[in-house]
């Protein structure tokens, strides 16, 4: 059947939505603003992107169906409306100097925009490029990894020219505008499920061996990918929160120097999902993986030890590919093992992951650094955590299909 799309205009609106949500990640830009601004502290306003990154795992979770049954149109408009929400709402609580409101805003509304936009395009993308799964979704999640290069600078330039309240106000406008646009372009390519051969009718091969999503959450491998999506996600984002003073402590280098390596963080960030993702159509989704694990063991356990600035950098750098590429690989690794019938839904479920990881990473280094007073062990403690992801891996590479036959 002749397709209406251009499945490239799929992909820009796909990479449109991640890339209006992904601002989330410029969060830390805002912080000392609203600090100033409220009276707030540190940890209270810390608190309303730990939320906010909660709420993106708990909705992705249980709205994950929702997302299936409606299609990616009306989702992605649901997203729009919350993530909308969520900023206008954001600009009302810091006008109130109101700290529940802004954990509402912020981190229940626009967290629940940020869970239902995120896997609105996974599906419908895996779809249009069936031959090329991490390629599709890698496109996608990356916009969400390179937002806070462009989010970052414009909501410095919109406080500082027209204020912090009325930077929430016309951010939320343009996302709104955005998503909404983008939503409205995507749809899932246009394939017959039943096809005639003589008196009967038989299935298509792309409509072969499909789970839904309670059957996938009856196997045990869903659960194993669980806890490696977790491992991988609590220690790529407890790095993430101290990067900055971990290597103005370690290393002693200077803030600047310091921001500037953020800086390359956030878009190696970006570019990891893109890369790993596409080199995952080639060498298989269970044996990159295993790379992600077997570099990571590595990669903290030398970083406890490094005394040199650059190779200190350089195996930032290399893990922080690698946590960006576990994002994109999981939808796709996801499709392999359990079709595309409810892609959505199940990776929401994943996702839970990612919601439990945004506290623990941030809090385990932070308990850990407190008794100890160094980064070390908290570094070596990641190390072991992804010896035993390691071994999970294997366990998958080996398992077979999953999928109903």
């Amino acid at each position: 059947m002749q397709q209406t799309k251009n499945k490239w205009l799929i992909v820009l609106a796909a990479i449109g939505i991640h890339i209006s949500i992904g601002s989330v990640y410029a969060w830390s830009v805002l912080t000392r603003p609203i600090m100033q601004a409220m009276g707030f502290t540190l940890q209270q306003v810390t608190w309303t992107f730990s939320l906010a990154i909660l709420f993106l795992g708990l909705s992705a979770g249980f709205l994950g169906t929702y997302v299936e049954r409606c299609g990616p149109r009306r989702s992605g408009l649901t997203a729009a409306a919350f993530f909308g929400a969520g900023m206008l709402g954001t600009a009302y609580a810091l006008s109130q100097h109101s700290l529940p409101l802004l954990y509402l805003s912020y981190g229940v509304i626009g967290g629940i925009g940020l869970g239902v936009g995120y896997i609105t395009p996974v599906s419908t993308l895996v779809k249009w490029f069936p031959q090329n799964r991490g390629l599709a979704t890698g496109l996608a999640i990356m916009g969400f990894g390179f937002a806070s290069l462009i989010a970052g600078p414009v909501m410095q330039l919109l406080i500082a020219k027209y204020g912090l309240i009325e930077n929430f106000v016309i951010l939320g406008c343009a996302y709104v505008v955005v998503m909404t646009a983008s939503a409205l372009y995507l749809e899932p390519p246009k394939m017959p499920e039943l096809t005639s051969k003589g008196n009967f009718k038989v299935q298509l091969p792309e409509q072969q061996g499909q789970c839904s999503v309670q059957e996938a959450m009856h196997t045990w491998q869903f659960y194993a990918l669980w806890w490696v999506f977790f491992t991988n996600i609590t220690c790529g984002i407890g790095l993430l929160a101290v990067a900055s003073p971990m290597a103005q402590e370690v290393i002693k280098m200077s803030p600047m120097e310091a921001a500037s390596m953020v800086g390359v963080i956030g878009l190696l960030n970006g570019g990891g999902r893109i890369v790993w993702s596409t080199i995952s159509d080639y060498l298989g989704r269970r044996n990159t993986y295993i790379a992600f694990f077997a570099i990571e063991i590595a990669a903290f356990y030398l970083l406890a030890g490094v005394a040199d600035k650059l190779l200190f950098q350089l195996l930032i750098f290399i893990i922080i590919t690698c946590y960006g590429g576990g994002f994109s690989c999981m939808p796709a690794y996801l499709s392999d093992l359990y079709g595309t019938k409810q892609l959505s839904a199940i990776h929401g479920r994943i996702l839970t992951a990612w919601g439990l990881a945004g506290i623990a990473g941030p809090l385990l280094l932070s308990q850990i650094y407190e008794r100890t007073h160094s980064y070390s062990v908290t570094l070596y403690f990641f190390s072991a955590c992804f010896v035993v992801s390691l071994a999970v891996a294997v366990v998958l590479k080996f398992k077979a299909d999953v999928r109903k036959k």
